[in-house]
Parts: C-alpha cells; sequence; structure tokens
C-alpha cells in the first residue's frame, strides 16, 4: 500500500517533463493499485477469527533499542487505509480532469502520491516513532500541495503558514512519544496498551500526572492536524490550494490524523479523565466555532472549510468520551470523508464551470445547468446535516446521543451546533445552485466532464448508505473491538429519541431561516456590512488577530530587542576591542621612525632607564 504510490511520487519528480504526457495516469494508477491491495488486506483480515484481527509486519530494525520499523494492520488502520486509498482515488480520477490545463499536472500528480504514501505510513505504523514519521511526511506533501500555485503570494502565504502552525502541534506530539519512552520503555502500540497503562499506575511505574500530560501533549499534536481549538487558523487560509486538494486533505485524510491519534492512543486517555474531559471541551468549542465561521462565509470553499473545522469537532467529542464514542468517531470521519469530499470536488465543479469565481454572491440558479453536480453536492448537504436515513444521520446522532448520555451540557451544545450546521449549509446550497442568477459578465456555466462526474456520484452512493451499514446492529463497533475495545454497554440507534428529534428540529429550522435569508430574498451581490456577529465570523472569530497579539508582535520585539543587543551590545564591545587595538596600534606605529639616531637615542635612554633601575634594586 505504501511502496506503491511512493514509487509514482519518486518515477513522477524524478522523471521531470519526460512524464508530462502519462504521468497523471501514472498517478492514479499507483493509488487504484494502494486500494486494491487495501481491500485484500481488509478481506484477509475478515478471514481470522474476531480476537485475532491484527497483523502485524517487522520490516527492519530502525532506531536499536527505541523502535523497529513496522506496520499494523488491525481493523483501526485498515478502516483508515480503505478511507485513504479508496476515496484518494477517486480524487485522483477527478484532478485528471480538474487540472488538465494546468502545465505542471505532472508536479500535482507526484505531490497526491506522495500525501498518500505518508498519510498511510501514518495509520498503519505500529509505533509512535514510525507515526510521527508519516506524520511529517503529511506535513510536508501538505505543505507542497497548498502552495502548488506558488505564484499566487496568497497560496505561498497559506502553505508556509499550514506548516509553520502544525509544527506546533507536532512539539507537543513529539515531547509525547519522548515521555512515552521515558516513562514505559517503548513506543510500540502493543507495548503501551490499556493494560500496561494501568498496570504502570497501579505499581507506581509512573504517575497520574505523568499519564495526564502525555494525553495532553498527544491532544495538542491533534489539534495541530486536525485544526482544532487553539490551532485551527491555518485550516480556513489553506483553501488557496487547488480544490482537489482541499478534498483530500480537509476531508479525507490529513484533517483526521488527530481523531485517529486520539483513538490510537486510548490507552493514556481512558485512565486520565482530566485529559479526556479536555478533548470533549476542545471538540465541542471547536463544532461551535466552525459552524459560526461557516454561516458568514461568501467563499464556497471557506464555507466548507468551517463545516470541516466543525464536524472534526464532534469527532474529537466522540473520541473523548472513551469507547462508547470511538466507533461513533470513526464512524463518522469514514461518512463524513464520503459527503465532505463529494461538496468539495461538487465546489472544484461549479468553480470549474464559472472561470474559477468562488464567491457564492456571483453564483445563483446553477441546478439548471449543472444537475449533476448539484444533485451530489445536495446528497452531501443533505448528509451531512443529519436528513434521516443518510449517512450523517446516523453517525452524527451517534455522536450526539452518546454525548449526551456522558454529559448533557455537551449533548445539547451539540444539538446547537447541528441547528447551526443546518443553517450555514442551506445558505450555501440556496446562494449556489437556486435563486436568480447573478452570473459575472463572461460566465457561461456548464456541467463539468465525466472524469470529474463520475466521482461525484460514487462519493454521493457512500454518502447515503454508508452511515447505516455502519451504526446499525453495532456492526462497526464490534468489527473495530479488537482494535479499541467495547463500552460496558452496547448502544443502540434510536430513530426517535429526545436528542434526535431536538436536532432534526433544530436543523429544520435552520434550513427555513436560511430559505428566507437566501432563498426566497434577493441576495446583494455585494456583502452587507452586517452585525458585529457577522464580523466577528467573517474574520474567523479573530483567530488570527488573536495569534498577533500573543505571538507574532511579541515575537517581532523579541526579534528587535535581539538586534539591539547583537549590534549595540555584543557587536559594539568586538568592535569596540578591535578599534582600541587598531588605534593603539596605529599610534604606536609613529615611534617606527626609520632614523638611525632616533633608534640609538632610545636604546640609550632605555639602557640609562635599566642601569638606574639595578643600582636602585642593588642599594635596598
Amino acid at each position: 500500500m505504501i511502496v506503491l504510490p511512493l514509487f509514482g511520487a519518486a518515477i513522477l519528480l524524478l522523471g521531470g517533463r519526460r512524464t508530462d504526457r502519462w504521468g497523471h495516469f501514472l498517478g492514479v494508477a499507483m493509488s487504484l493499485g494502494a486500494f486494491v491491495v487495501a481491500v485484500l488486506s481488509f478481506m484477509e483480515l475478515l478471514g481470522l477469527p474476531e480476537g485475532q484481527r491484527r497483523l502485524g509486519i517487522e520490516l527492519y530494525q530502525f532506531i536499536p533499542g527505541v523502535a523497529d520499523m513496522g506496520l499494523l494492520v488491525d481493523p483501526l488502520s485498515i478502516s483508515f487505509a480503505l478511507l485513504i486509498t479508496g476515496v484518494g482515488s477517486l480524487i485522483h480520477i477527478y484532478s485528471i480532469g480538474y487540472m488538465s490545463h494546468d502545465p505542471d499536472r505532472r508536479r500535482f500528480f507526484a505531490y497526491l502520491n506522495l500525501f498518500v504514501a505518508a498519510m498511510l505510513l501514518l495509520v498503519l505504523a505500529d509505533n509512535y516513532v514510525a507515526l510521527f514519521i508519516g506524520w511529517e511526511g503529511v506535513g510536508l506533501a501538505s505543505y507542497l500541495l497548498i502552495g502548488f500555485w506558488q505564484f499566487k503570494p496568497t497560496a505561498a502565504a497559506a502553505a508556509k503558514k499550514a506548516f509553520i502552525v502544525n509544527r506546533v502541534g507536532d512539539f507537543g506530539l513529539l515531547i509525547a512519544i519522548f515521555t512515552i519512552w521515558t516513562t514505559f520503555g517503548s513506543v510500540a502500540f502493543r507495548e503501551v496498551s490499556g493494560a500496561a497503562v494501568s498496570g504502570a499506575l497501579q505499581n507506581g511505574g509512573t504517575s497520574q500526572g505523568t499519564v495526564t500530560a502525555i494525553g495532553l501533549l498527544l491532544l495538542l499534536g491533534a489539534c495541530g492536524k486536525s485544526a482544532q481549538l487553539p490551532l485551527q487558523s491555518w485550516l480556513l487560509d489553506a483553501m488557496e490550494g487547488p480544490t482537489p486538494v482541499s478534498a483530500l486533505i480537509h476531508a479525507a485524510t490529513m484533517v483526521t490524523a488527530g481523531v485517529y491519534l486520539v483513538v490510537r492512543s486510548g490507552a493514556f486517555f481512558e485512565v486520565a479523565p482530566t485529559a479526556q474531559l479536555v478533548v470533549t471541551i476542545v471538540g465541542v468549542v471547536t463544532l461551535l466555532a466552525g459552524a459560526i465561521i461557516g454561516c458568514a462565509k461568501d467563499d464556497i470553499k471557506k464555507g466548507l472549510a468551517g463545516s470541516t473545522m466543525s464536524q472534526i469537532g464532534y469527532m474529537m467529542l466522540a473520541a473523548g468520551i472513551g469507547p462508547a464514542g470511538y466507533a461513533f468517531a470513526i464512524a463518522h470521519l469514514i461518512t463524513h470523508g464520503f459527503f465532505k469530499a463529494n461538496m468539495f470536488l461538487g465546489a472544484g465543479s461549479v468553480m470549474h464551470a464559472m472561470n474559477e469565481e468562488v464567491d457564492m454572491r456571483r453564483y445563483g440558479g446553477l441546478f439548471s445547468v449543472m444537475k449533476v453536480t448539484a444533485i451530489t453536492f445536495i446528497i452531501g448537504y443533505l448528509a451531512i446535516i443529519g436528513f434521516p436515513l443518510l449517512s450523517g444521520y446516523f453517525t452524527k446522532d451517534g455522536i450526539i446521543e452518546t454525548a449526551m448520555e456522558h454529559s448533557e451540557t455537551l449533548g445539547w451544545l451539540a444539538v446547537v451546533g447541528a441547528g447551526i450546521t443546518g443553517f450555514y449549509m442551506s445558505r450555501m446550497i440556496f446562494m449556489t445552485f437556486f435563486g436568480k442568477k447573478r452570473w459575472a459578465d463572461g460566465a457561461h456555466p456548464h456541467e463539468s466532464p465525466s472524469v470529474m462526474t463520475v466521482p461525484l456520484v460514487i462519493l454521493s452512493i457512500g454518502s447515503i448508505f454508508l452511515g447505516g451499514y455502519l451504526i446499525l446492529g453495532n456492526r462497526f463497533m464490534q468489527f473495530l473491538a479488537p482494535a479499541v475495545g467495547l463500552p460496558e454497554h452496547l448502544p443502540e440507534f434510536h430513530a426517535f429519541s429526545v436528542p434526535g428529534l431536538a436536532t432534526l428540529a433544530l436543523v429544520a429550522v435552520g434550513a427555513v431561516f436560511a430559505w428566507f435569508r437566501y432563498g426566497s430574498a434577493e441576495v446583494p451581490q455585494v456583502a452587507p456590512r452586517g452585525s458585529f456577529l457577522t464580523t466577528f465570523a467573517r474574520r474567523d472569530l479573530y483567530g488570527d488577530a488573536l495569534n498577533e497579539t500573543l505571538f507574532m508582535r511579541p515575537g517581532q520585539w523579541l526579534a528587535r530587542i535581539a538586534v539591539f543587543v547583537d549590534n549595540r551590545g555584543i557587536d559594539g564591545l568586538v568592535n569596540g576591542l578591535a578599534a582600541t587595538i587598531g588605534g593603539t596600534s596605529g599610534r604606536l606605529r609613529r615611534i617606527q621612525t626609520g632614523y638611525v639616531r632616533s633608534y640609538a637615542l632610545s636604546i640609550l635612554f632605555g639602557a640609562a632607564v635599566v642601569v638606574g633601575a639595578l643600582l636602585y634594586v642593588g642599594n635596598m
């Protein structure tokens, strides 16, 4: 699985322009090949007894005495592998049409292959060190993909911002790995299982504070990759990259890596209630923040980015609950990969038809000319708002019900977030596909070619059926059990529970409100100024301003002070000493006149001084 896309990336990068004519086909073939291997591995895993569904592959000795390079195929990792290679392959196919006129298309597919290989290493690694290598590989590939159009200053700045913000989270993950090694003497997942961590706590091998610190540091790493508060500021700027990048990185893969890390590290969180509580708080605050941001964005991709931030918050909330929430978190992650990739690619299809216009205020009435894109996008929309019987209905409502049993406060906040989702996603639908045409001069929208619409159709099918298949009968929870365990009491999905009915009611209210504001009413082409809350949401809840105030400006002043001390202090001392020596030598140089009589007189004077000194000393 890992070697095929890695081989494709190497051929396309090293082959250069000689691979331009067929490079995109190689990129697609390598991703599809990895998907075939993932399916075969999945079938092999299903053929094993339920308690033995864990395949370890030792590759080679990596860091002697610390970590070997090995892979782990279990229900958790194979679920991610199928999502990464399956949805990733559809995005590769879509990119053939979307990037058809880009002169650097071959390099784009090389970066896509590199990203898939790194993400697969991240989820298939059997220890934290190998996971960290994939983690950093994903960061590198995302930097290259977000900044692919380097000629755009905004894209270059967005790539750098994503890279730097993620380094903050990566620092937390790195310290967590160091602490795990020094505390438990191993970084392998099988050696730091729940039994091992609980045993260490009971026999005094570690303290509650240490385990809590490990959990919080792991959460910091997860917040960076998954764009959770307070490290969310990079996600919306990352929409400057090509739209397939948004679908791959910001829907199905990289932003879900943090959720994978928390679930995979459940052994630490399950015995650290404080760390678990912080995970749930971060999740619920982020899901509300992302939803609020999505309400005020006119850029279709940034609206979807706020939605992604919010939906990952739901997953974090479920992951923080423990074994009762793991299956719902990963199930929502998988279904979200389908319907959000569907909508991102649908947004790319709209942009492709509208001369790369991203402002929804210049759309409207596109349903009549882009029926396939519109219908598939609407299916994704219905799935994300939790329309009954679609994928999101089962997975997101499962999270809300589980959260409600864990804490009513968290549960009702999640319900409120669902209601806001109903508003901003309905707003997006009405502004884009319905109402009056607000197209710019020269826009002639048309349906995208089949190489772009077929992936949309496939993703929309998954958006309809996948959630029910995973959740009903606790099918997915029992499948994941060998990797993450089972809760004491298996939950049951209640179609007409109080939280479920409240969620549907709030979603309906949000959709109706959006209809009156953006469906039946005329949408101005220039965004009105709006209230303070609107400005608050448009500016991403002042996240960038907060970072500038707390970190950037103090950093600038610190740099200026350092430069002043360096110039006036260190350099001043060194330069002053050099000037003193130079000035003194210049004055002493005047003694060297070149006249013999002067030297003779000096010798005579010196001899007289020496003789006088000797006589003085001799008489003492």
